[in-house]
C-alpha cells in the first residue's frame, strides 16, 4: 500500500508512463509485454496504484528513448527544450495522426529503429545523392 503523501507522486509518474506510451502508439498490453510484466501492472502504475521499482524504469528509459529523470521528471525531455516544432514536423504529425492505430505503430517503429541507430540514416542519405 502506498503512503498518502506517495500517492500524489506516483499518480504524477504514472500519468506521465501514460503519455510516453502513448506517444510511442503503444497499448498496455504491448509496453508491458516488452517490460515483461502483467498488462494489469502497468495499469496500476498509470494509475499510481503500484509504485515502479528503478529496474523497470531503466527498462522503461530504453524503450522510451529517454532518460530515468526524465520519466520521474527531474528534467525536461531534450525535444521540449529545443522549442516549437517546425511547420514541417507539425504537417508530419498531422499525417500520422490520420493514420490508422496500426499504422501509426508501425511508422513509430520505423523511426524507434533510425533513432536508434543513427547510421543507417547516414547511409540513406549518401544513397539519395
Amino acid at each position: 500500500m502506498i503512503k498518502q503523501e506517495s500517492r500524489a507522486y506516483f499518480r504524477a509518474l504514472g500519468a506521465h508512463v501514460t503519455k510516453l506510451r502513448k506517444s510511442r502508439g503503444m497499448t498496455q498490453a504491448e509496453l508491458a509485454r516488452a517490460v515483461g510484466v502483467s498488462q494489469q501492472c502497468v495499469f496500476a502504475w498509470e494509475i499510481g496504484d503500484r509504485r515502479i521499482s528503478v529496474l523497470v524504469l531503466a527498462k522503461l528509459s530504453k524503450i522510451f528513448s529517454t532518460s530515468v529523470e526524465n520519466i520521474v521528471g527531474l528534467s525536461r525531455p531534450l525535444r521540449m527544450q529545443k522549442g516549437r516544432l517546425s511547420p514541417r514536423c507539425v504537417r508530419h504529425a498531422e499525417r500520422l495522426q490520420a493514420l490508422s492505430k496500426t499504422q501509426q505503430r508501425f511508422i513509430i517503429r520505423i523511426i524507434d529503429v533510425l533513432e536508434a541507430d543513427p547510421r543507417r540514416v547516414v547511409r540513406y542519405n549518401r544513397r539519395k545523392h
